[in-house]
């Protein structure tokens, strides 16, 4: 042990020399763990890139959407509210859009099916997040693994050498410990900032989503009320109208 702490003790000297560290050659010499988190790190950088992307074309919507769907229905114009919904290629679209086309219906079956669309949609926003998870916290696992593998490698050198020990020696396992460690938290930090970001932002986007569905179920429930409305009145009258038909004919 007096041995390594006399080569450990070397080991800031080479850093006083004025040699500027190569981070690709240091990514050499972490050895073979390097292999799975450098795969891990592309998969993390497209896998973000991709729902990055994704999610931010789905949070986007015209401001004056609903009002137009409204006048729309007002109006009766159901096929040209299914068209304002299909030139949105938003989740928020198709929901209105499966709600538009389920109208006639009785509404527990339309708010059922745009449920069943919205569910689907989150689905679709969430793809790849889980993966994403797995990189965030299987880096640093692989980062740890090369630590150990890399310790084990500079004790059996050092045992290897006997009493010819030297910084030679014991920095190929060192080296590969802590190039491994650095490399999978670095790689896990931006994988679980990075999935926590997303995961925000699509919780945003169904917020969204629930407060449109909740005012499309309005203007249907606002729709329905008036024909209901006029029809009692009908059906109030139309008993005194009747009897006195019937009571003539009598």
């Amino acid at each position: 042990m007096t041995n390594l702490f006399t080569v450990l003790q070397a080991l800031p000297i080479a850093t006083e020399s004025g040699q500027q560290l190569d981070f690709i050659e240091l990514a050499f010499k972490g050895g073979i763990i390097m292999i799975p988190i450098l795969v891990l790190s592309l998969i993390g950088v497209f896998i973000f890139t991709e729902r990055f992307i994704a999610i931010h074309r789905a949070d986007k919507i015209d401001q004056n959407f609903m009002n137009n769907i409204r006048d729309y229905i007002s109006d009766n114009r159901i096929d040209a509210a299914v068209a304002l919904c299909q030139s949105h290629p938003t989740p928020i679209s198709r929901m209105i859009e499966k709600g538009l086309k389920r109208i006639g219906r009785p509404l527990a079956d339309v708010q059922t099916a745009i449920e069943n669309t919205g569910n689907i949609e989150v689905s679709t926003l969430e793809k790849g997040l889980p993966i994403l998870a797995i990189v965030a916290g299987g880096a640093p696992m692989l980062g740890f693994l090369g630590t150990v593998t890399g310790m084990v490698s500079a004790f059996f050198d050092m045992a290897a050498a006997g009493s010819n020990l030297s910084i030679d020696t014991l920095s190929s396992g060192i080296y590969e410990a802590l190039v491994t460690t650095v490399a999978g938290l670095i790689v896990g930090l931006i994988g679980y900032f990075g999935y926590n970001y997303l995961v925000a932002r699509v919780s945003t986007v169904v917020s969204m989503m629930e407060s449109n569905t909740v005012e499309f179920m309005d203007i249907l429930y606002y729709q329905n009320e008036k024909p209901v409305e006029s029809r009692n009145r009908l059906v109030a009258a139309e008993p005194k109208k009747t009897t006195r038909k019937k009571t003539t004919e009598e």
